[in-house]
């Protein structure tokens, strides 16, 4: 493989800075992720050590083994065309906007505005999912060390103190967050192999393929097999979001065009391979189903690796496991952040002057970085008064994020007239792959709005079993509709047009 040297990444960063300045902004963040760095955000974010493990005991209960490693496989096939027809787009708009601009060059402004705050859901909601889960993760870890009790309240505390950290982390800037992410790609990868080996070798006694393959489980109250299996997928499809950060870093990323396309594609891929043998060790491994269900520490992977590996075992592989969760919710953190940033740029955020502001000496959205932070902090408040909450915080990221990855998908096809395409693209096969996508997205949308259990008195939902996602999704479009006839309508404009270049600096206006 040839390697660049200083010259020509030197013309490589002008390419792209020109580039941007084409799509109408002037560049004010720091360009200094490599293609590889930009790849890493995304396979980070995704991290099966994350979302595999933290849903691992919702897909116990909904559909058991063969919904989660079949499903697995099924999803992240659909994932994949999302993917392609999602890259192909990026190669053409690479700006820190990613979908809303995307959504705005090639549908208009309201494309574009609801796109943003669809995108902006599922990233928050997504900083709250995968930071909630470390901190589940986290209590279970001091349960076998220190008999800790992993109580709502405990977890609530501890799940602060990592949004806490994932702030400091992102506020020294993009150098610091692309080094990182770097040791992250290792990181999962490594881990997903030193877990399935240990579970491989050292249990005595293994599931056989039949259970691992063909045992449907159903725990959900729910009488239909098919209802059950279909929303089983939610762990698969939750998982395999938020490769949209490689879009999101792609004003800091060289050679953007190209390297954010393939940032996204393959994360994914990696993400398929690793998550199906993660998935499938962990089910191998499992020596009392309903005792991993039930376990004291709250975490059913936490229960299987102390009955096959021992106490010493499972807290080895506990940290394993949560310091991939902390590199994926830093990651998160940063995609959600330039998100805050480049929305606010164009006018779209109530406060939208203070959001947008960078700071000069690390070129770091710092205002950004603390509002992701501190909305994901409220966002999952409801985990310390229901038990169902969790996953209603997992769904607001998928049919906030999903349908957001879509539109530019659809009106790249709907209005193929108007797409130019990019150094990466899939040719004739951009139609297709797109519209495989898009239907995808709309059934996955539909699925996860639906209740995932059933109350024990028989009734249809109950305060403890009601999935809380819809009522997101419903308020931020209400607010999205809201502000645009208040304030938006006026002030949003892609791409803005209010920046003073010779100073640097956005000029301020009255919200």
């Amino acid at each position: 493989m040839s390697r660049l040297g200083p010259n020509h990444r030197a013309a490589h960063r002008k390419s792209d800075d020109a580039y941007l300045r084409e799509l109408g902004y002037e560049p004010v963040l720091t360009r200094r992720m490599s293609g590889f760095g930009n790849f890493a955000i995304s396979l980070s974010v995704i991290s099966v050590l994350s979302g595999c493990m933290t849903l691992y005991g919702f897909g116990m209960n909904t559909g058991g083994p063969a919904v989660m490693l079949w499903g697995w496989l099924l999803v992240g096939a659909m994932v994949m065309f999302i993917g392609a027809g999602l890259a192909e787009v990026t190669s053409a708009y690479p700006t820190s906007g990613a979908l809303y601009y995307q959504a705005e060059k090639l549908g208009g402004r309201k494309w574009g505005w609801y796109t943003g705050w669809l995108n902006l859901l599922g990233l928050l909601g997504a900083i709250a999912g995968i930071d909630y889960g470390a901190a589940l993760f986290t209590g279970a870890f001091l349960n076998l060390q220190f008999g800790f009790e992993p109580t709502p309240g405990k977890i609530m505390v501890i799940y602060l103190c990592i949004l806490a950290l994932h702030a400091g982390l992102n506020l020294f800037g993009v150098r610091l967050v692309s080094i990182l992410n770097s040791i992250s790609v290792w990181w999962h990868l490594g881990g997903v192999s030193v877990i399935v080996g240990a579970l491989a070798i050292v249990p005595s006694h293994h599931q056989s393929a039949d259970f691992v393959f063909g045992e449907f489980v159903n725990n959900t109250g729910w009488t239909s097999p098919l209802y059950v299996a279909v929303i089983g997928l939610l762990l698969a499809q939750y998982t395999f979001c938020g490769y949209d950060a490689s879009a999101h870093l792609s004003e800091e990323t060289t050679n953007a065009q190209v390297s954010a396309a393939r940032g996204i594609i393959h994360s994914i891929g990696w993400s398929w391979l690793a998550g199906f043998a993660l998935l499938a060790g962990l089910t191998f491994a499992i020596q009392d189903y309903a005792g991993t269900i039930g376990s004291a520490t709250g975490v059913p992977p936490a229960q299987i690796f102390l009955d096959a590996l021992g106490l010493a075992g499972a807290k080895a592989l506990l940290l394993v496991v949560i310091i991939a969760q902390l590199f994926c919710g830093n990651a998160e953190t940063a995609a959600a952040s330039r998100m805050v940033f480049a929305f606010s740029r164009d006018g779209a955020l109530p406060g939208s002057h203070l959001w947008r502001q960078v700071d000069h000496r690390t070129g770091t959205p710092r205002n950004a970085v603390w509002l992701s932070i501190g909305f994901a902090a409220i966002l999952a408040l409801p985990s310390m008064y229901s038990s169902t909450a969790y996953a209603a915080i997992t769904s607001i990221n998928v049919i906030g994020i999903t349908p957001a990855y879509a539109i530019p998908i659809y009106l790249r096809i709907k209005n193929r007239h108007l797409f130019r395409p990019g150094p990466w693209n899939l040719g004739s096969w951009g139609v297709p792959v797109g519209t495989i996508a898009v239907v995808w997205v709309v059934f996955v949308t539909v699925l996860f709005c639906l209740p995932q259990s059933r109350p024990e008195d028989g009734a249809l939902v109950s305060v403890d079993t009601f999935n809380y996602a819809p009522i997101a999704l419903i308020a931020v479009l209400t607010l999205a509709w809201s502000w645009w006839r208040i304030q938006g309508r006026r002030s949003y404009e892609v791409p803005a047009q209010n920046f003073d270049r010779s100073a640097g600096t956005y000029e301020d206006e009255v919200v």
